[in-house]
């Protein structure tokens, strides 16, 4: 029971954060970093200034902690691409996770590919590092299975690359996916056709003829 008011302020602390991070998403993808100013996140997330001054010392802070956010999103799809699977179940859970998460966080989605587009003067060289290495760890995976004969020869960082330009065109260009597709938006089952899509087109690319 002694515990309890610390458990108490951890989850008021996540609760806030949260509402931080995700008031940031969406003034940040309207305003751009520039435009934004620390009171309009207070605003939009409910919180007076102080409490954001609390929690995250500048703008840039919040920005970053959006972007490190991005990216847990990314790795936990990864989580997928395991050596104790096999191939085909394998990219078919992880682009259906990664067209999934970027569905449901289109806005954050899109202020990564802003940072990029503008240089990435906000991803840290940690953040760059780590991403080397998580694509690292699972390219090693696709060599595994390609030495097994579970895949044939392929340049796993190439593919890696499509696998992320074709799940992430979707919510960045939602607008050109949408005039593809002859609909005036893109709907839930348009996400599925799409992982159902890319998933069959690339196993048929990379697996043995059996």
């Amino acid at each position: 029971m002694a515990r309890a008011p610390k458990d108490s302020d951890e989850k008021i602390r996540e609760r806030n954060v949260r509402l931080i991070i995700k008031a940031g998403i969406e003034i940040f993808s309207r305003k751009g970093f520039d435009g934004t100013r620390i009171a309009e996140i207070a605003e939009a997330s409910g919180l007076p200034k102080a409490n954001v001054y609390y929690y995250f010392s500048s703008k840039e802070e919040i920005y970053t902690a959006i972007i490190a956010h991005l990216l847990a999103g990314w790795d936990d799809a990864l989580k997928y691409i395991s050596a104790d699977r096999e191939p085909a179940e394998a990219f078919n859970l992880y682009i259906r996770a990664k067209l999934d998460y970027t569905r449901r966080n289109i806005a954050e989605t899109r202020l990564f590919a802003s940072e990029i587009i503008q240089g990435a003067r906000f991803l840290k060289k940690k953040d760059r590092q780590h991403m080397r290495d998580i694509t690292d760890k699972h390219v090693a995976v696709i060599e595994g299975w390609i030495a097994a004969g579970k895949m044939l020869p392929v340049n796993p960082r190439h593919l890696f690359i499509m696998l992320w330009a074709s799940t992430q065109f979707y919510a960045e260009f939602e607008p050109v996916a949408a005039d593809g597709l002859r609909k005036p938006r893109l709907k839930a089952e348009d996400y599925d056709m799409a992982a159902k899509t890319i998933a069959e087109t690339v196993l048929r690319g990379v697996l043995p003829a059996t």
